[in-house]
């Protein structure tokens, strides 16, 4: 943990920009960071927009982000996912047309495309080998952005393919921490463990206390305040209502598997997930060029 926190300290003397986009129909914030030098950057979880009623998708939210990396004049490094998203699709595939990068995920994709592959009864033409993604980054992996140094944090729990990105003074940690206000992820998706999640918590929790956090999602804490995607390790460490203040590991595992019991599915996992742990492409299509996502029944 001190080289991690020695790397962190050093990488903050570089120049690091951040834009963020927030979703509203899926609540989820997507972020590009870039090295102000010589503007290559990487987007962080994006979202291709779906109509669930129609069955359909749209460009919507990400041409947003695919005007203003143009307009700015940035090259694309790399694409990446936190995890294998249950709560909206991916656009990684269609940013990879338009601005190229590599998309990359943690190496533990392959485990949750091994469960889903049997729970939509997909045949041999998917193989669960994480090849659909460019890289598969290993716990602990440095990695570049322009001349910004990057590692990243296996921090499973959520779901065994999340990972959190620690670049120059950011960490982006996916759905792992939500707001201090509203907690923590859940852990009752297959591959979840809410053992996991609280060692994982604790792992992003020994980042230097300055630290900035990004976020995947917020829902305002129930609507009483605006939509924000960013806090501190300090302030996840003091105020999160889940793990702050010297919770045990006891302690949260009983919240959060009590908590996770009267959860319902989120409305997009179904179609997102099918997606998603293809790296954002579509399903292959039929000998009429027609495309089809599969709803497993009772699979949840």
């Amino acid at each position: 943990m001190l080289r991690l926190h020695q790397l962190t300290k050093k990488v903050w003397k570089m120049s690091a920009s951040l834009k963020t986009y927030f979703d509203s129909d899926t609540n989820n914030a997507t972020h590009i960071v870039w090295d102000s030098e010589n503007r290559k950057c990487a987007i962080i979880d994006s979202v291709l927009n779906f109509d669930l009623a129609a069955g359909s998708t749209s460009a919507t939210a990400v041409d947003q982000l695919v005007a203003f990396v143009e307009e700015e004049g940035l090259n694309v490094e790399w694409i990446l996912e936190t995890h294998i998203h249950a709560d909206h699709l991916t656009a990684a595939a269609y940013l990879k047309d338009k601005l190229g990068g590599r998309t990359g995920i943690g190496a533990g994709v392959v485990d949750v495309q091994k469960t889903f592959k049997k729970i939509y009864g997909l045949g041999d033409d998917f193989v669960a080998d994480g090849a659909q993604f460019d890289h598969l980054f290993a716990d602990g992996e440095e990695f570049q952005v322009g001349a910004l140094s990057a590692t990243i944090l296996h921090t499973l729990g959520h779901t065994p393919a999340c990972a959190t990105y620690v670049i120059a003074d950011m960490a982006f940690s996916g759905d792992t921490f939500f707001m201090p206000d509203s907690g923590t992820a859940r852990c009752d998706f297959p591959g979840g463990s809410a053992a996991q999640l609280y060692n994982s918590l604790e792992k992003i929790l020994a980042l230097p206390p300055e630290t900035r956090l990004f976020l995947n999602h917020d829902y305002g804490c129930g609507g009483s305040r605006d939509c924000c995607w960013e806090t501190t390790v300090a302030g996840q460490r003091d105020k999160n209502i889940h793990v702050g203040g010297g919770t045990t590991a006891e302690e949260f595992i009983a919240m959060r598997e009590e908590r996770d019991a009267m959860l319902s599915m989120p409305r997009l996992v179904l179609p997102a997930i099918q997606v998603n742990m293809r790296a954002g492409e579509l399903p292959p299509p039929d000998a009429d060029g027609n495309r089809f996502l599969k709803i497993p029944l009772n699979a949840f």
